[in-house]
């Protein structure tokens, strides 16, 4: 039966206005939107049933959405269409197809057991240019007519509007995916980067290793993490940290050998090992972290400079798997914690050496020095006693001799506490600072010395690193002067120009071979030049056998570039 002109003007307002609903649709998924259209495509040609079949790529059948079967009807077919008989037809074919009995057509293969009898169809291709994305199917005209003409006008124009939708619900979906990958991809480089610069920062190893497992455990959003260090053996792996819940069922076994469990196996191969169903997995060797409800666990080595440090591990109790580039990250941040705890493991041996080294030149020193002096003075008591019968005056001589070598012994000793002791200018101004040193020298070494230097108002805008570097300089060249130059006089003289301060600290001791002296460790030179140059300035030294020695150093007044 045809439509009179008021009907079909009513249906094609009546589309217009669900068309344009349509294709301004966005956050929908696509399956929400195809029941849609099949939807509107029962409602505008007054079909019982409609479906709605969506094409991938290839021009194969990826999705089927049907319209007027009860979920019990859907259960009854035994399989989703598979593209043939009409359906692979019209898949195949940029022409509509109307019946008004499907099983008359030769192009009719029939329907499976239990599907739903049904006798006139519909069928119009989805197309965008010469691209067919779907098919719309409409069967049972209601009231068992036939299809018309003027459904079929009807249904071709859905199927236009159907296409653009179903192309701006991909598009908008492939920007939405997009979006959630770029999201993750800047998280995942902000967290390697705070990671990379706390690492570059820090040499403490338990620092590094704290803050490398709390940080993963907040970005993963997992329940629990570990790390194992590989012990001195190269054999065994100690668990050292643990973050998270359930610390007690992962402390019962806090050391796996290479090649055992997951731990032992990521850092037997280098790779990382990941363990999905810790209740099954025979690669995961405590029982008891299964038992407190965790389902999966990563093992991941920590590799720094080539060199396997230990192994790193997160546990979830999610059913969900990592995806790659998770472990991809992983892996990244596992490379950065590695190198960082060959760091600070460097440092850590770095300053034992140092400690070891310092020893002995105080061993060295100590030996050649104070015990030969006691020494020396035990055997004059000894003398002293056995003259002490024959002649008590040269007894007398011989004790007061001991006496005064004993006093120089108490020098040198106090010599070795000014240098080891740790001093700092604190609130005061350089003045004072410097007056504090000097009075300390002369209590411990009883040689003179003296300060010249301007008023300390004058030193006001002198930066405070800059007053700092100064006074440790003249820490580090009394000290060097008490241990080793046994001065009569010592002065210290401050001057100011109009862009410099200087400091000149000038003794009257043995004096020293510059030349040879920078060569060895423990008169102080390269923390002086250190010092002085870390604030733009330099530093001369003058000595010579015999001669005493001056050390002139200079600071520019303002903070800025080293000085010309």
């Amino acid at each position: 039966m045809l439509l009179t002109r008021e009907q079909l003007q009513e249906r094609l307002i009546a589309l217009h206005k669900a068309s344009l609903e349509l294709i301004k649709i966005k956050e929908v998924s696509l399956e929400t939107l195809l029941e849609r259209i099949a939807a509107l495509a029962c409602e505008q040609a007054g079909a019982r049933y409609a479906a709605l079949g969506v094409l991938d790529g290839e021009g194969r059948l990826k999705q089927f959405i049907t319209v007027g079967m009860t979920p019990e009807e859907i259960k009854r077919i035994p399989h989703p269409p598979r593209g043939r008989g009409l359906i692979g037809a019209l898949m195949h074919s940029a022409e509509n197809i109307r019946l008004p009995e499907i099983k008359e057509d030769p192009r009719s293969v029939g329907f499976p057991a239990g599907h739903p009898e049904m006798h006139s169809f519909l069928g119009v291709p989805i197309r965008l240019g010469d691209k067919q994305l779907g098919q719309i199917y409409l069967t049972e005209k209601q009231d068992g007519l036939e299809f018309t003409p003027d459904d079929e006008k009807i249904i071709e124009m859905l199927a236009a509007y159907a296409g653009i939708a179903i192309q701006n619900a991909r598009l908008y979906a492939e920007l939405q995916q997009r979006d959630r990958s770029l999201t993750r991809r800047t998280n995942e480089l902000a967290l390697l980067n705070h990671i990379g610069r706390a690492l570059a920062d820090s040499l403490e190893l338990d620092e590094i290793l704290d803050m490398t497992l709390s940080q993963l455990l907040i970005h993963f959003k997992v329940e629990a993490g570990e790390i194992f260090l590989l012990e001195e053996d190269g054999q065994t792996l100690r668990l050292v940290l643990h973050r998270g819940e359930a610390a007690e069922a992962f402390w019962t076994r806090n050391r796996f050998k290479m090649g055992e469990g997951g731990v032992g196996e990521a850092a037997a191969t280098r790779q990382p090992v990941i363990v999905t169903d810790l209740e099954r997995s025979e690669r995961f060797a405590r029982q008891a972290v299964a038992e407190a409800g965790f389902r999966q666990i990563a093992c991941i080595p920590l590799i720094g400079r080539g060199e396997l440090a230990g192994v790193l591990t997160i546990a979830t109790r999610s059913d969900k798997p990592l995806e790659e580039n998770e472990i991809q990250l992983l892996l990244s941040v596992a490379a950065a914690a590695g190198t960082a705890i060959e760091n600070a493991r460097l440092h850590i041996n770095a300053r034992r050496l140092a400690v070891l080294e310092e020893r002995q030149r105080i061993g060295m020193d100590l030996h050649d020095g104070v015990i030969q002096s006691i020494y020396g003075a035990g055997l004059a008591l000894e003398n002293a006693r056995l003259a002490l019968r024959e002649n008590a005056d040269e007894a007398e001589a011989r004790i007061r001799k001991v006496i005064e070598d004993l006093n120089r012994t108490i020098a040198d000793i106090r010599a070795y506490i000014l240098d080891l002791r740790p001093r700092q200018l604190g609130g005061e101004n350089l003045i004072e600072g410097l007056q504090r040193l000097l009075a300390e020298f002369r209590q411990n070494t009883q040689a003179q010395a003296v300060l010249t230097g301007p008023r300390p108002n004058q030193l006001r805008d002198l930066p405070l690193s800059h007053m700092d570097a100064l006074f440790h300089i003249c820490q580090e060249a009394l000290a060097n002067a008490a241990k080793h130059a046994r001065p009569r006089r010592v002065s210290v003289d401050l001057w100011l120009t109009s862009d410099r301060v200087l400091l000149e600290i000038r003794d009257d001791g043995k004096g020293f071979d510059v030349a040879k002296a920078r060569k060895t460790v423990g008169h102080g030179l390269s923390n002086m030049l250190s010092r002085v140059h870390s604030v733009g300035g330099d530093l001369e030294i003058t000595s010579g056998l015999g001669e005493g020695t001056t050390i002139l150093a200079w600071v520019p007044r303002a903070p800025g570039p080293r000085s010309a």
